[in-house]
């Protein structure tokens, strides 16, 4: 955090920024006064000088709404509208693979980035890489990276990471319970057959698929 701007400073750069995006030109002083609850356009003026020091806007006095972000601006506005997941490893889209424990392989530091307005709430997300091709008919391919949402329990037909306790495996399918209490872990590929348990304590669930990212050719 740059100590030279103060928080009414980061918001104004934040307004100014959304603003921009929105409507494809800069605010007026008296917006950026509405929307940043300040009392007078003079007060703006100053802190959009503070804010020209620091390299974040440039401004031109001569013209109307003359006001831009500068670089370091664009990119403050942009990291405020990026998350980070961490990619936990990968998933087998196919029959089940045994793994070391009942979590995940880490694949060291790796993330994604993608666009908050995409997402919404972060909160609980992490994505893992899919290894196989029994989901091809549900559009993940291997390779893809799915967005999970942490969650130990899914409505059926949600596509789901499921842990198979004793087994020490695990997999992506869509999840169903049926009468009398057995879970069917269903592929989206015609070729594969479904996974029968009829013993549900044999299965945790992981994780619910809220986004598929596809792999670039």
């Amino acid at each position: 955090m740059d100590e030279r701007i103060s928080e009414k400073q980061w918001r104004i750069l934040d307004f100014v920024g959304e603003y921009t995006r929105e409507n494809g030109y800069p605010p007026s002083m008296r917006e950026i006064c509405s929307a940043t609850d300040i009392s007078s356009t003079s007060v703006v003026s100053y802190n959009l000088d503070r804010l020209e020091e620091a390299g974040y806007i440039v401004r031109d006095r001569e013209v109307s709404r003359g006001l831009r972000l500068a670089l370091a601006g664009r990119s403050r506005v942009m990291a405020d509208r990026v998350v980070q997941l961490p990619v936990l490893g990968r998933i087998v889209a196919g029959e089940p693979v045994p793994v070391p424990s009942s979590d995940f392989a880490l694949m060291g530091d790796e993330t994604i980035e993608l666009s908050r307005e995409i997402l919404g709430d972060v909160e609980e997300l992490y994505a893992l890489e899919v290894e196989g091709n029994s989901m091809v008919d549900a559009l993940v391919n291997d390779g893809d990276i799915v967005i999970m949402h942490h969650q130990s329990r899914v409505e059926n037909g949600e596509m789901a990471a499921v842990w198979l306790r004793g087994e020490g495996e695990v997999t992506l399918k869509h999840f169903y319970q049926e009468p009398g209490g057995r879970i069917r872990l269903q592929p989206a590929n015609p070729t594969m057959d479904p996974i029968y348990i009829d013993d549900p304590s044999r299965v945790e669930v992981q994780g619910r698929v809220v986004m598929v990212i596809r792999k670039l050719a």
